[in-house]
């Protein structure tokens, strides 16, 4: 009996030790179908066993290492031309293999919505994803996540093909770019897509990096202080004092609460149309039924019954008197507009119950009052005013906001691409710092440095999307943040190996994400041809140089003018143009094109000083090109103080 249990002690102290044993790995951005980049010395690392010697083998390169004592290990491998596809062969005490893996180009997709805007949301959807046919472009989507402190890990994903199954939910800017610098310079493309919605720069820069800057002294000891998971059940406990127990199994449907009898006797009453959050209920992700009696005068008559809800964040369900009329899923963007049979409806008490489902961020009904009816044919009867309401499910997202500090996102989403080898970064941010415009000019640059001091990978091509219009047009010339916060990412060229893209006439007057990110993309590409690839071309648009004052005109000069100055629409007069004295004061400007110069003037103004030009939110008429048709860079002459100075991150 004892040399039984010595046997078994035995064998139970070798399998654990085999559990415990660290096996080799690769850290997790590599993977099968990667794209590595060629032209330069590249870092690969990954955890083994402590001390464990191994050996990595590609493309003819066999290079040997060894684990360190807390089991990391990295190795180099010596630059490579485009090609491929390549096995990749790691091999300790176990062996890892890679396979088809490229040699190109990679590029890292970052910033916030407008990055993450995927191309089944865009212009021409399901054909662009039907011909997205590209075996040699590859796709990494890294987790949205914050983290006080640096990750090192993404875990759960991998490298894959570009294809129509994989490209739906990528992002467009990043794709249509990577599609035509593919197509252009005829080389494998890495596209890593690591962006994240409603999000501030301060969040995408590191601890160091932010702590260096004025006003953000001391937030270094703020990020560290600062505990998620005790954020997270503040969140949970003060929904919870709320609504009482969260419900964590959702059962209206099965009980049916959409039939006109059932007992709401214990629903309680909520004001819609309207937000929850802004009712009580902060931080409710879930499933939400609602249920409103309306008295109606039907007489069948009606040749179009429709229910008017407006816009519903995220999805719904619609009934009436317990038909259902209407269901959307995911349309935060859409209006709803529910036909209602004539056979679902009746003269007198009808029930309507919509179960609504949110999964991040705000939920509800987002309709202005007018916009939350029944169309009863030539009739209007209002929806607004109390409705009964029931949670029915909480999701425990009680997510953190990703600016509640800075750092969480270099840290958790960033970090643990460094140091990947990369051509460079395209970048699609700004509207979170309109606020503190003036303040962007010092975040975003910083940023820049901050990204590429940590990938010691040397001042690596950094092109950006400036702001779209946005919002309602000005009658009258006006300041503007967004204006501001152009200005400073315009300034952000200063920096070397720096280019960017406008958007300024791609945008939609009230759809902060407009669909066109063909146009974006397209724009990237080209000006990334020149900034990373050295191309001959003209990649911007006209980009204010000069003013000089002669009598009552402003004579502006420019760079970049292409093969020459036009407007838009030939038979029309430049607009957007604004021009001030020293009373500050601007006025709508005429401004008429000379050879490579523009003039402006107006009859209000005898001595201008100043001239601005798509100085607003939204340029609606905006239409100065250069004859390659890129559109002319917002601009103003003077220096005077804006809406956005003196702001900053702890002083909103």
């Amino acid at each position: 009996m004892k040399f039984l249990k010595l046997f078994f002690t035995v064998i139970l102290f070798s399998c654990s030790s085999q559990l415990l044993r660290a096996e080799v790995s690769l850290a997790d951005i590599f993977s099968d179908h990667m794209v590595l980049q060629r032209n330069m010395d590249l870092k690969i690392w990954g955890t083994a066993d402590s001390e464990e010697e191994l050996t990595l083998s590609f493309n003819g390169q066999n290079v040997k290492t060894k684990a360190n004592n807390k089991g990391e290990w990295s190795l180099v491998l010596k630059p490579m031309s485009e090609g491929g596809p390549f096995v990749m062969t790691v091999e300790g005490k176990n062996k890892v293999v890679l396979k088809d893996i490229l040699i190109g180009d990679v590029w890292v997709c970052s910033g916030q919505s407008n990055m993450g805007w995927t191309v089944k949301q865009s212009n021409n959807a399901e054909e662009e994803i039907s011909n997205a046919k590209y075996p040699n472009i590859r796709l990494f989507s890294v987790p949205h996540n914050v983290s006080n402190i640096p990750l090192t890990e993404i875990p759960n994903r991998s490298w894959q093909i570009c294809s129509p199954q994989t490209i739906r939910d990528f992002t467009a800017v990043g794709y249509f770019f990577g599609r035509n610098l593919h197509l252009e310079i005829g080389v494998p493309i890495g596209l890593i897509n690591s962006s994240y919605g409603g999000t501030c720069v301060e969040t995408w820069t590191s601890k160091e990096s932010i702590a260096k800057l004025p006003n953000y002294e001391g937030f270094d000891k703020k990020i560290e202080a600062f505990d998620i998971e005790e954020e997270r059940n503040k969140k949970r406990n003060k929904l919870r004092s709320v609504l009482g127990e969260l419900p964590k199994n959702e059962t209206g449907m099965a009980d049916k609460w959409m039939l006109p009898d059932t007992d709401r006797s214990d629903w309680s009453s909520m004001q819609l149309p309207n937000e929850w959050e802004n009712q009580g209920y902060g931080d409710l992700d879930g499933v939400v039924w609602f249920s409103h009696d309306v008295d109606l005068n039907f007489d069948n008559t009606a040749d179009k019954i429709e229910l008017h809800l407006g816009i519903i964040d995220d999805s719904d369900i619609v009934w009436v008197n317990g038909v259902k009329v209407g269901e959307t899923n995911w349309g935060f963007n859409t209006k709803r507009i529910y036909s209602i049979p004539q056979e679902a409806i009746k003269s007198g008490k009808n029930n309507i119950t919509i179960r609504v489902q949110d999964r991040r961020n705000k939920g509800g009904f987002l309709a202005p009052k007018t916009d939350f009816y029944i169309n009863l044919g030539n009739d209007k009867v209002s929806l607004s005013g109390k409705w009964k309401f029931k949670v029915d499910k909480v999701y425990d997202n009680f997510d953190i906001s990703p600016n509640a500090q800075p750092s969480l996102l270099y840290n958790a989403m960033i970090h643990p691409l460094i140091p990947y080898g990369i051509k460079g970064v395209i970048w699609y941010q700004g509207e979170n710092n309109a606020p503190r415009g003036m303040e962007y000019r010092i975040t975003f640059p910083n940023m820049i440095n901050n990204w590429r001091q940590d990938w010691k990978q040397g001042d690596f091509p950094f092109l950006f999307v400036q702001l779209a219009n946005f919002g309602a047009p000005n009658n009258m010339p006006s300041n503007s943040n967004w204006a501001e916060l152009r200005e400073s990412q315009t300034k952000a060229l200063k920096l070397e190996n720096t280019g960017m893209a406008l958007a300024i006439d791609l945008g939609e007057a009230f759809n902060i994400h407009p669909k066109n990110k063909q146009d974006v993309g397209e724009r990237l590409a080209l000006a990334v041809q020149k900034i990373a690839y050295n191309k001959n071309i003209v990649h911007s648009g006209p980009q204010y140089k000069s003013i000089k004052i002669k009598g009552n005109k402003a004579i502006i000069s420019f760079d970049y003018v292409g093969s020459g100055l036009e407007v838009k629409n030939k038979n029309d007069q430049l607009k957007e143009f604004e021009i001030a004295g020293k009373d500050q004061r601007f006025y709508k400007a005429v401004a008429k094109i000379e050879g490579d110069n523009i003039i402006v003037w107006s009859e209000k103004v005898s001595n201008p000083v100043a001239v601005r030009f798509a100085w607003a939110n939204n340029p609606a008429e905006f239409n100065f090109y250069n004859k390659e048709g890129l559109p002319a860079l917002p601009f103003r002459t003077d220096d005077w103080k804006g809406v956005t100075d003196g702001k900053s991150f702890d002083n909103l």
